[in-house]
């Protein structure tokens, strides 16, 4: 009998790890900060979003991030660059955003949440079970 390599796991726990080679190209070595995003800006998140990270070669700090804003909301997002550049470094823990370049475009978007199913009542299940079943027994 084959013994399972590895357990359950959530799947935010392998968000790095399976977008961290894809998101590393475009500066974001740490895939937290796009993982985390809604969470480190709060209400700003909807009105910005992450492009690009860059550093001098052969540092991790001291960084620039280049953020997409609205057009609508350029002026006051320069105005609030302390405020995100406190909240980033707050979520790395170190000083890895000095500066911040704004990319006037419509921030990304998350994806709308999935629709919630209804629920199946006892005849459904049933129905849906057997169909299983027999299709199960057939292949």
């Amino acid at each position: 009998m084959e013994s399972r390599r590895g357990s359950l796991r959530a799947i935010a726990a392998e968000i790095p790890r399976i977008a961290g080679a894809a998101l590393g190209k475009r500066g974001f070595g740490e895939a937290q900060l796009v993982t985390h995003w809604d969470d480190v800006m709060g209400e700003l998140a909807e009105k910005l979003s992450p492009d690009r990270l860059t550093f001098a070669r052969g540092e991790r700090r001291a960084g620039t991030l280049r953020l997409r804003v609205a057009s609508a909301f350029a002026l006051e997002a320069q105005h609030l660059e302390p405020v995100i550049i406190e909240r980033i470094n707050g979520f790395f823990g170190y000083g890895a955003v000095a500066r911040i370049v704004l990319v006037q475009g419509p921030p990304r978007q998350a994806p709308p949440p999935a629709k919630l199913l209804r629920p199946l009542d006892q005849a459904e299940q049933e129905a849906r079970l057997g169909a299983a079943v027999i299709g199960a027994k057939r292949g």
